[in-house]
């Protein structure tokens, strides 16, 4: 069983595919944390992350794994919170939009899929490009204050109406980014189920979309 969801930062897929994973008794897989560790890896070895050739090299060459959990390791050592550090996010949407960079990555995402013989996985081009005959396809989406705000209960600053704010813009960059970039930009295939997560709670999403998997195409 193969599941892809795609949607914008903070749309709050990892957690739903990692509970929808848990459910169905297969593997998740966090494209996003794959993309956090390049990005980590370039910030550790000084490069540019706007350039191609330098960030390629370093995707070509990182032995990314992931454990029974969904935790991702590098070079076999655990990446933990790492990864969700505000320098990581500041520098990945230039690191993923590299083509080179993505191909490595999509690479080693279709190579999971052949090991682990089924899985969930999220990001932002997994029905569109990485996985585009699955199962099962998801778009989730929010609006950006709503993942502004769910982002900043997650750092306890909901009472920072300044960082909230900053959230929002960061989030809206973020999406333009990802949207607007020349290769696997992030789209809505049209045959992946929309949800709008607005007004939903986590477990709302997660019941939909198991309702959707458990009741057939």
């Amino acid at each position: 069983m193969l599941i892809a969801i795609d949607g914008p930062a903070g749309a709050g897929k990892s957690s739903v595919a990692r509970a929808v994973a848990a459910a169905l008794g297969v593997r998740w897989l966090d494209t996003g944390a794959m993309y956090r560790a390049v990005a980590l890896l370039v910030a550790r070895a000084g490069a540019d992350p706007r350039d191609e050739r330098a960030c390629a090299a370093i995707a070509a060459d990182a032995r990314l794994d992931f454990d029974a959990r969904g935790e991702l390791s590098i070079d076999g050592h655990l990446a933990g919170r790492a990864l969700r550090s505000r320098e990581v996010g500041s520098i990945v949407s230039f690191v993923a939009e590299h083509p080179a960079v993505r191909a490595s990555m999509v690479a080693k995402q279709r190579g999971f899929a052949r090991a682990w013989k089924g899985l969930v996985a999220e990001g932002r081009d997994m029905t569109s490009v990485v996985f585009p005959d699955a199962d099962h396809k998801f778009f989730l989406a929010a609006s950006s204050a709503e993942r502004a705000r769910r982002r900043a209960a997650q750092e306890n600053v909901l009472a920072d109406p300044e960082r909230v704010e900053e959230i929002r813009r960061e989030i809206e960059q973020r999406d333009a980014i990802d949207t607007g970039r020349a290769c696997s930009p992030l789209v809505r295939v049209p045959d992946a189920v929309y949800v709008d997560t607005d007004a939903l709670s986590e477990r709302a999403v997660i019941d939909t979309l198991l309702a959707r998997i458990q009741g057939g195409p």
